[in-house]
């Protein structure tokens, strides 16, 4: 700023003539401009090259048309072809080239006005001050144009997050390049658990203590708050090492509570005491903090609903070490529930004690919801209830379809029942489209028993029971898609992916579920349920 509160300009002046750069340059710095002069059309270029790698590139270029080394004309073409400088304003001034088609090749270059001399102190003033406020005019829209484009991208990435983990690591990066400057976020919901994310490429905070403490205080700050607001907390009350290690600084919290007001989102930077506020800056900051607000509720609401969902499938599914003792059948089984960012599946298994032996059951309710996971509990009881009294697999899958036609008309569910006499290795199988059992040979060979039926709730006949005999070498495995199926890749491609890989396995029941895992069961879409048997 100068002395009467307007920013001071720097003017570069390229003239080959010492007393025209000395006067040129008397009349601007009595204006109140910064002057720098050079003698040639190379020496400018070079006096730019190093302004530009230390971010002072001057507000406008006075370029005589008559250089030693190239013409004042050529210079500017130079400088509109290399983007960093191309918008610099260039005038060009002449005692010598007066003539109209002198203005318009110096137009028609690129240059920005046109000057001719010697000129009146004032008129100089003026053609400057008119190419600088042109310049900043067009830069100042476009840094506008290019902040919202910022705003925008982040938003879309913050909307296509699929776990609140995601959700603010996007908004942490979309704040970081929307301030240029080291950003962290954080998000909490109704369960109370704060989840936040620094920017990448930035200085990462390394003290998880100043994490945990910076998140108490925004939960404090947005309690009981509705809408978005900003708020400046002054660096002894804001954890030290939240932005930068070891760093002690103020931070700004742009903080935004969802609709349900129990979930907000916190936007937080440095304070910048050096730099000049943009007013702007906080009008994008809170869109975006606004933005992750209402994309975080449903998530939020979904982590709920998933925990509850696991509690269910957890509690409801025997324990290994609680299964059923058979003498004669040894029995291992595996779950793994689907990673915490995709949807809620319905998969389960069982073995049950029955007068004709173990019944081994594997199963999958169609859809991902709490409601899925629902109906497989109830098919669980369904089906331990019904052995009371009924051990014949088909006789128990036509009850379970009834069962679900009556109370759950709008969900079908898969399931393959196996009822195996350790006395005689005598298997009945019904499998209601489910993936049929895999047997496993002694010495490598694998194949599938060849047992089909309808889904359950269709109401469909449904097929006698397939019988397979089980020597005492022999594995039964049962498993859900959700081991083997992969977007993109035919179902009877990973049938067979599996078999082979079961058919190569270990002979344990333990390694082979762990091999079977291993080679398939990284980052599913769906839950997995594996149970191997092999007569004891």
């Amino acid at each position: 700023m100068d002395g009467n509160g307007t920013q001071q300009t720097t003017v570069l002046v390229v003239d080959d003539v010492a007393a025209s750069r000395y006067a040129m340059g008397a009349v601007l710095t009595r204006a109140g401009h910064r002057v720098v002069p050079v003698a040639s059309g190379g020496e400018a270029l070079v006096e730019l090259d190093v302004r530009l790698r230390d971010g002072t590139l001057p507000d406008v270029a006075l370029v005589d048309v008559g250089l030693p080394d190239m013409s004042g004309f050529e210079l500017c073409r130079r400088l509109r072809a290399r983007p960093p400088m191309a918008a610099l304003p260039v005038v060009h001034f002449s005692a010598a080239a007066t003539s109209p088609g002198d203005r318009c090749r110096g137009l028609d270059a690129g240059g920005d006005a046109y000057l001719t001399v010697p000129a009146e102190p004032q008129e100089i003033q003026a053609v400057v001050r008119a190419a600088v406020r042109g310049a900043r005019r067009t830069t100042g829209t476009e840094t506008a144009v290019h902040r919202l484009t910022l705003l925008s991208e982040a938003i879309i990435t913050v909307q296509a997050a699929r776990c609140p983990r995601e959700l603010a690591a996007a908004a942490a990066d979309g704040t970081a390049r929307l301030t240029d400057s080291p950003a962290v976020v954080f998000v909490t919901g109704p369960d109370g658990e704060p989840y936040r994310a620094a920017a990448r490429g930035r200085l990462a905070p390394a003290d998880s203590e100043a994490h945990q403490a910076a998140a108490r205080l925004v939960t404090r700050l947005a309690d009981g708050r509705t809408g978005v607001h900003t708020t400046v907390v002054p660096a002894p009350l804001w954890p030290a090492g939240t932005f930068r290690p070891g760093v002690e600084e103020d931070a700004r919290l742009t903080v935004a509570t969802a609709q349900d007001g129990r979930t907000a989102v916190c936007l937080a930077t440095p304070v910048r005491r050096t730099a000049i506020t943009d007013p702007a800056d906080d009008g994008l900051l809170a869109r975006l903090a606004q933005a992750s607000a209402l994309a975080a509720e449903p998530l939020l609401l979904y982590q709920v609903e998933r925990h509850v969902a696991l509690t269910l499938q957890h509690s409801f599914l025997p324990q290994p070490h609680k299964l059923p003792h058979v003498p004669g059948v040894d029995i291992v089984v595996r779950y793994v529930p689907a990673s915490r960012q995709t949807e809620i599946g319905g998969d389960f298994y069982a073995a049950l004690r029955t007068g004709d032996g173990v019944l081994t059951a594997v199963g999958d309710v169609v859809g991902h919801s709490l409601d899925a996971a629902t109906v497989m509990v109830e098919i669980r009881h369904a089906l331990r209830a019904y052995c009371v009294d009924e051990s014949d697999p088909v006789v128990l899958a036509e009850r379970l379809d009834r069962m679900l036609q009556r109370y759950h008309p709008d969900i079908t569910a898969t399931v393959c029942l196996a009822l195996v006499d350790p006395g005689s290795g005598r298997v009945r199988i019904a499998n209601a489209g489910h993936i049929p059992p895999l047997v496993l040979r002694e010495g490598g060979g694998a194949q599938y028993v060849d047992a089909c039926g309808p889904l359950l709730g269709l109401g469909l006949e449904r097929p006698p029971a397939t019988v397979h005999h089980l020597t005492p070498t022999d594995r039964l495995l049962l498993v859900t898609d959700g081991l083997i199926e992969t977007r993109g890749t035919p179902l009877a491609t990973s049938l067979e992916q599996l078999r082979a890989a079961a058919a190569d396995a270990p002979t344990g029941l333990n390694a082979l579920c762990d091999v079977l895992l291993g080679c398939f069961g990284h980052d599913r879409e769906d839950d997995i349920a594996l149970l191997a048997l092999r007569l004891g």
